[in-house]
């Protein structure tokens, strides 16, 4: 069993950032991948991002290349997710999401096996 724990969500206008963080309570942190999916009002849960167990595999979606960046770190159990040049479009609940073995990353979200519950990120234009 894994819980995740988002936190950083918030109001912020466009062209701002946010960091968001999620703690894991994995014994075994280092051996999962980490990702994060978002879903707005009436959309489906879409990939954002993602990285595998050692950091060294990033995947990213192509609306946010160059604009988001995902980082872990082991000594805490937490992975980042630093969002740049916000846009409206961003807006949504982002969703934290563990997966083992997490030697590579995935962008299906039936790949990963505990999601957190979620936090609300709104960009204002």
């Amino acid at each position: 069993q894994v819980q995740l724990v988002e936190s950083g969500g918030g109001l912020v206008q466009a062209g701002g950032s946010l960091r968001l963080s999620c703690a894991a309570s994995a014994r075994a942190f280092s051996t999962y991948a980490l990702g994060w999916f978002r879903q707005a009002p009436g959309k489906e849960r879409e990939f954002v991002s993602a990285i595998n167990w050692g950091g060294g595999s990033t995947a990213y979606a192509d609306s946010v290349k160059g604009r988001f960046t995902i980082s872990r770190e082991t000594a805490k159990n937490t992975v980042y997710l630093q969002m740049n040049s916000l846009k409206p479009e961003d807006t949504a609940v982002y969703y934290c999401a563990s997966d083992w073995p997490g030697e590579v990353t995935s962008t299906r979200p039936e790949e990963y096996d505990y999601w957190g519950q979620g936090t609300q990120v709104t960009v204002s234009s």
